[in-house]
């Protein structure tokens, strides 16, 4: 049985203060929510203070990004070993944002999923289609590229701590939520594809999310779909009361 993981992904937003406040009162607010992994991504800069915040709750620390070197002349990076050592459990990987302003391929992609795992951090692999790609045709075929070479080499052990996020391009920050049908379609996709590349127990373990104008209104919905395990927040988890709706709804 596969544990729904929620992850509040604030990207650019919430000082050190704000990221603090935001934490000490989600801690209160789902404390007794049972049967689903919570997880908080500040930026950098907060990630420190809200591990200090998040100790001895149930509620676990992402990065939202990581190099894949140990350390070195790459200015303005951060390695999965300082990641671990503020103490993150996850890091996400490849989102959409980071291919599109970033440069990010599957090729950085799939170097920065084996740093993580390197050091025992459980990457959120994230992949999906753009509107343009949704309306060629081109959906299963740019899930399939992103799955196959972003994963590219990992053993099957190490897979199993990872998780994957389906996040459609032209679902995020716009309102615009894929269907439950659509979203388990994509999901199946990529748990065939696991499949394909691993084995069908494999493929059951693995735990894939989906990502795109995820909100307390739809959340219900989305995951009574069989291969939705979770949900992979953006705007809605910028609101505290919001996100520990989503994380109770999933449970």
């Amino acid at each position: 049985m596969r544990t729904p993981i929620v992850v509040a992904n604030w990207k650019l937003n919430k000082t050190v203060g704000e990221a603090v406040e935001f934490t000490s009162a989600l801690k209160g607010m789902v404390s007794g929510v049972d049967g689903v992994e919570v997880v908080v991504t500040p930026a950098f800069t907060a990630l420190n203070a809200v591990a200090s915040t998040l100790s001895g709750s149930n509620i676990h620390l992402s990065a939202q990004d990581v190099f894949w070197a140990d350390n070195g002349a790459f200015t303005g990076e951060i390695s999965p070993a300082m990641l671990k050592d503020v103490g993150c459990e996850y890091v996400i990987i490849g989102h959409s944002e980071r291919r599109q302003y970033f440069g990010e391929t599957n090729e950085s992609v799939n170097k920065k999923v084996k740093a993580a795992l390197s050091y025992d951090l459980r990457p959120i692999v994230c992949v999906g289609e753009s509107l343009e790609d949704r309306e060629a045709g081109r959906t299963e075929s740019v899930i399939d590229n992103h799955v196959r070479n972003g994963i590219a080499g990992i053993s099957p052990e190490a897979m199993q701590s990872a998780v994957i996020a389906y996040e459609p391009v032209w679902a995020i920050g716009t309102g615009v939520t894929a269907t439950p049908d659509q979203a388990q379609d994509a999901h199946l996709v990529i748990r065939s594809l696991l499949s394909e590349l691993y084995s069908v127990e494999l493929a059951a373990q693995v735990r894939i999310q989906y990502g795109g104008s995820v909100k307390p209104e739809n959340t219900s919905e989305l995951m009574t779909q069989p291969d939705v395990d979770g949900a992979l927040v953006g705007g809605a988890s910028l609101e505290v009361e919001s996100f520990a709706a989503i994380a109770r709804l999933a449970g």
